[in-house]
């Protein structure tokens, strides 16, 4: 069940990346993460609220938001620091990058997360899973030799290195989220709706240091549908991937390697939504990581 609920968290990140891809262009970066963080925090609010005056139905139907001690408070705050950083630097890449090489960079994700699972977890790949990661090392080396012929030389380029580090903070939370849900036993609605309000928290701090100041930022921020959307189907996506967490068989290397299919919406139907050069030649690469994904899942 838990390689289910990874599916239906990569389709639910596809769908994310496209609006993302969508509310960040041509617009001010940290006003529309802001408006996402805040989209998850109000869906999840009712929640909250009913957990405290009705916690009989929150937990009937499945919601119930549970209180935590201040030293979870505070593990849930550095995830919060940890994913808040990815993310900027993730929305800033974004915004000057195409969405078909941002997407692939990323999907080096399941690499990191899966040296972190052998050291810290110890879960032990056999030879085929091996292969798998490689293939999509090399597949992402290729989309590179791929991105330069768009003008984007990827030891030069600055929003090339933010992406990378984007990636890695990522793959670091997502080793941090096995220890969340099975070592402090959080259920997914609990930390969703604390790690939304302490992110929140954090941009705020940022914006009223980098953009609210500032008359011009301001004036080019400009409001999209997708801002809302990318907030909703990023809840979606993080609720059945701590689903899938919470089952103790669930290993964290092939759940981050299952949410990298994520790329076949975002490449493919993005290629043409956002009509984006080299679809074709990006095909090549893209065949590689989903193969390095179905070695991963059916090894």
């Amino acid at each position: 069940m838990w390689m289910y609920l990874g599916l239906l968290t990569a389709l639910f990140l596809g769908l994310h990346n496209l609006c993302k891809k969508h509310a960040v262009q041509g617009n001010e970066v940290f006003p529309v993460l802001f408006g996402t963080i805040c989209s998850g925090f109000l869906l999840l609010l009712p929640f909250f609220i009913g957990s405290h005056y009705y916690p009989e139905f929150t937990k009937q139907i499945g919601f119930h938001i549970t209180p935590i001690s201040w030293e979870t408070h505070g593990c849930i705050f550095i995830k919060s620091m940890i994913m808040t950083t990815s993310w900027v630097l993730a929305y800033q890449a974004l915004k000057h990058l195409p969405i078909t090489i941002v997407t692939p960079i990323r999907s080096a994700g399941p690499f990191f997360t899966f040296i972190g699972a052998i050291l810290i977890y110890q879960e032990e790949p056999n030879f085929l899973q091996w292969i798998g990661f490689f293939l999509i090392i090399f597949s992402v080396v290729l989309y590179s030799k791929i991105g330069k012929r768009e003008g984007i030389n990827f030891k030069r380029n600055k929003w090339i290195f933010a992406i990378v580090g984007a990636t890695f903070l990522g793959a670091s939370s997502g080793l941090y989220d096995k220890f969340l849900i099975q070592g402090l036993a959080l259920n997914p609605q609990t930390l969703q709706f604390w790690f939304c309000t302490y992110t929140t928290i954090i941009l705020l701090g940022i914006l009223a240091i980098t953009w609210l100041p500032k008359t011009d930022k301001r004036k080019e921020f400009k409001w999209r549908w997708t801002i809302i959307a990318v907030g909703i189907l990023l809840q979606a996506a993080d609720y059945f991937y701590f689903k899938a967490l919470q089952d103790p068989d669930a290993l964290i290397m092939l759940l981050s390697a299952i949410k990298r299919s994520q790329i076949l919406i975002a490449v493919v139907i993005g290629g043409i939504v956002f009509k984006e050069k080299n679809k074709r030649k990006k095909l090549v690469p893209l065949f590689g990581i989903m193969m390095g994904v179905f070695l991963i899942l059916y090894s």
